[in-house]
């Protein structure tokens, strides 16, 4: 961890000393902002306005902390882990943006705390590039008007349900506390390719299909394709319309990964979990991975309607794929859909629920049915600064006796306060 630490001291002092100007502009271009004006973007906005005038090192980051206080039970078959109210390890981002030339950033996230790692690691990183003018000055300029190449181990755009997640400590954009049931979220290396025109998005892209990268085992490698496309329009002052369709497949990889890659856990600590478990072992709690490890083909549609303070944003997702011991394919299915109400100057308030669904089939055939339910309030202190507080109540069915999950519930109180620059 030390080792660590003092890597990422060396790797920021090389940077900021490129350009110390640099942390005096920190809008900026084609980029999400990390504070309150980020909520309810989606893929960075394509600008062909250019604001380059030298290397830009922004140097930015990420702090939420929770207080938890909820219970749970099941049949009583297994041993429940005793849990009471207090507070869970802070988590915290560290990220670094680079403005490398005209129409060129680089993006890189640590995690520098989080659920499953105390310690500090990389959770990805890209290049992202505007424009084209390294290979020639103004070169492919028409094309480049409405594309983004973006290359790296990074965050896939498959759905947009990601775009609304916690990610660690940002947890800025999210109104609730928790992410959804069944978690769609890998970071694999890979390229993808936008086009963002008269409200229309589309997006293709290709990865290696691997979350730990490494030489071994050579004919395990499958490539995963990941497409989408969809309109998005702010047709006034008061009305936004965004639909979108998303697809995510793989081969024979040897483990996918798209439901359980997030590394950094759960917000629902020990839920369900045995006498034995521990807050780093089982950093997932609460959540619900199909265990569909093979030649997986995801689909994900995302509608977004926003009226003056009323918001709405729903999730419709289907899985099908197969562990690799397992000969038929299995199917996973996933419903969201959240209500929010934002209210006072600048929207500074919100109220909002959230109701979320999963079925599917288990590899013992266990037919399951998890539900969700969400209440949720928010103040932004600052554009920087939010708290909010979520009542959470969830139920499994369909558990045989000897599962840990037969008749399991909980429910209960999470308190967290977000920093974001």
């Amino acid at each position: 961890m030390r080792t660590q630490l003092k890597l990422i001291a060396v790797l920021v002092a090389m940077l900021t000393g490129f350009n110390f100007y640099g942390q005096s502009k920190r809008d900026l271009d084609n980029y999400r902002q990390p504070d309150k004006r980020g909520i309810n973007v989606f893929e960075a906005p394509k600008d062909s306005i250019s604001t380059f005038d030298a290397i830009n090192v922004r140097i930015g980051g990420q702090s939420a902390l929770q207080y938890q206080d909820i219970s749970h039970e099941n049949s009583g078959a297994v041993a429940l882990k005793e849990i009471g109210g207090n507070f869970n390890l802070a988590t915290a981002n560290l990220d670094l943006d680079v403005v490398l030339m005209d129409g060129v950033r680089m993006h890189l996230r640590t995690y520098l705390s989080s659920r499953h790692h105390p310690e500090p690691y990389v959770k990805g990183g890209y290049i992202q590039i505007d424009k084209l003018d390294f290979v020639r000055e103004g070169f492919m300029e028409g094309f480049m008007k409405y594309a983004t190449f973006k290359i790296g181990h990074m965050e896939n755009n498959y759905g947009d349900a990601h775009f609304r997640r916690s990610d660690n400590a940002q947890a800025m954009y999210n109104p609730f506390v928790g992410n959804l049931i069944m978690d769609a979220f890998t970071t694999e290396v890979g390229a993808e390719l936008y086009y963002q025109r008269s409200g229309f998005i589309g997006m293709v892209g290709f990865t290696n299909g691997k979350l730990n990268q490494d030489v071994a085992n050579p004919d395990t490698g499958g490539a995963s394709f990941i497409a989408k496309l969809g309109y998005d329009k702010q047709f006034n002052d008061d009305f936004r319309f965004r639909l979108t369709g998303s697809i995510y497949n793989t081969g024979a990889v040897r483990n996918s990964f798209l439901y359980n890659a997030d590394r950094a856990g759960s917000r629902y600590y020990l839920v369900l979990e045995n006498e034995d478990a521990t807050t780093v072992g089982n950093f997932r709690s609460g959540r619900y991975n199909p265990n569909l490890r093979n030649e997986i083909t995801a689909i994900m549609f995302n509608p977004f309607v926003k009226y003056k303070g009323l918001e709405f944003f729903g999730t419709y997702e289907n899985a099908t794929g197969k562990a690799n011991s397992e000969l038929e394919d299995r199917t996973a299915t996933q419903l969201a859909g959240e209500l929010i109400y934002r209210f006072g100057q600048n929207e500074k308030y919100y109220l909002g629920t959230r109701y979320n669904k999963v079925d599917g089939e288990e590899m013992n055939g266990d037919d399951i049915e998890i539900t969700r339910f969400n209440l949720s309030a928010g103040w932004f202190l600052t554009r920087n600064i939010m708290a909010k507080i979520e009542y959470v109540s969830q139920k499994h069915d369909g558990y045989n006796s000897a599962s840990i999950f037969n008749e399991g519930k909980f429910d209960g109180f999470m308190l967290e306060t977000v920093i974001s620059f």
